[in-house]
């Protein structure tokens, strides 16, 4: 039984990388579903704080129900621990937090946040059952430069886009309408400050974990957000004749 459940969870990792490069390419032909980007015909939509606590829900309540209705024997493992916390704590402020913060918000299609609540179910089966029973680490692994490395880009890129987010959010004043140009922070040098911090913060993460699950999410990630950045920086210049020549889409001075 175990012996199947691990080789299912490496067949479930390298699938999340193939879904990756699809959605790179369907989100580069077709666009995004969601945000400014929705399509306003869609009968079916929900508030975008209604949207945003519902689909990322499944990242925290299957690691935690893993956790708890599971026996979890690696996380008697400090490695474990600290892998599996870091997941949680991304969507702690994900789930309980960012939604609440949000300002007004575009309306969700119906069919995204389902996308969305499933995939996030999908992965947090795969990142929780692979942390809890079968990843295997020395218990020196928390000193290892790959996991100590990995940990300061995680942190370093959850700030990132909690700082970012914060800058969006604070970009109208109560009661006003339309669109602004970021600045501050990041957003000086790249479009799309806060996707570049959730892409570092899950690099770092699989950097940590030296796995395939984990590093099958951080491509997902940055496949998913990469092709919205390009999305939005294509926006903001056709948006704003005044927008920074200079500034990037996702990578500062690169790209």
């Amino acid at each position: 039984m175990e012996l199947a459940e691990r080789f299912l969870l490496d067949v479930l990792a390298y699938l999340e990388c193939a879904l990756g490069f699809l959605c790179f390419v369907l989100l580069t032909l077709f666009g995004s579903p969601y945000g400014r980007y929705a399509s306003q015909l869609s009968a079916w939509r929900l508030t975008a704080r209604t949207a945003w606590a519902v689909q990322e829900l499944p990242s925290l309540a299957v690691p935690l129900i893993v956790c708890v209705a599971t026996a979890a024997e690696r996380l008697r493992r400090w490695p474990n621990r600290i892998l599996l916390a870091m997941f949680i704590v991304h969507y702690v402020q994900r789930c309980l937090i960012f939604p609440f913060l949000i300002r007004g918000g575009k309306p969700t299609p119906l069919y995204a946040c389902v996308l969305a609540f499933t995939f996030c179910t999908y992965n947090g089966y795969l990142q929780s059952r692979y942390l809890s029973q079968y990843a295997v680490y020395a218990d020196d692994w928390v000193t290892d430069p790959r996991f100590l490395t990995g940990f300061v880009l995680w942190l370093a890129g959850m700030l990132i886009n909690i700082h970012s987010d914060h800058i969006l959010r604070n970009l109208r004043k109560p009661g006003e309408t339309g669109y602004r140009i970021p600045r501050g922070g990041l957003f000086e040098y790249v479009s799309a400050a806060n996707y570049l911090g959730e892409v570092v913060e899950w690099c770092g993460y699989g950097l940590a974990s030296w796995s395939v699950q984990g590093g099958a999410f951080a491509l997902f990630t940055f496949c998913v957000l990469f092709s919205r950045a390009l999305q939005h920086h294509q926006w903001y210049l056709e948006k704003f004749e005044d927008y920074p020549t200079s500034r990037k889409t996702i990578i500062p001075f690169l790209f």
